[in-house]
């Protein structure tokens, strides 16, 4: 079980993990030992989350979320396959955590008139700058 909250945790069927061989520094040990680990949680077809959390992991941009519906997430941070293996868990568990949050909705509002004066006065000056710059040039 991948504890979540209290009362929210991810079984470990729902889980997929793979060793795979990490690039990076090693020595020869980097040949041999397979310590990357890529964990996949599908999380469209999960049973444990909440509909809402569903919807919001799946309209999130993120390049580790595929067409399928399923997250995947490599971890190859450190050089021992037990520590990557928990690296992955903890930012799985993270994600989750953060599409529990329900965002706040946006409030529209409208500039007031100073700020539009502000604006204009601004817009005024600038192009007054870029007007005189010109006409400093003599045709000698």
């Amino acid at each position: 079980m991948l504890a979540i909250t209290d009362d929210l945790q991810i079984p470990e069927d729902e889980l997929v993990e793979r060793f795979v061989r990490s690039a990076g520094p090693g020595g020869q040990n980097v040949n041999k030992v397979a310590s990357a680990v890529e964990l996949r949680f599908d999380v469209a077809g999960s049973r444990v989350l909440p509909d809402a959390v569903r919807v919001r992991m799946l309209l999130r941009r993120d390049r580790r979320l595929t067409d399928a519906g399923v997250l995947v997430i490599q971890a190859n941070r450190f050089r021992d396959q037990g520590k990557n293996r928990e690296d992955a868990r903890a930012r799985l568990a993270a994600l989750v955590r953060a599409a529990l949050v329900v965002p706040k909705r946006r409030i529209a509002t409208r500039p007031t008139r100073a700020s539009k004066e502000r604006r204009i006065d601004a817009k005024k000056t600038r192009s007054a700058i870029k007007r005189n710059r010109g006409s400093g040039w003599s045709a000698e």
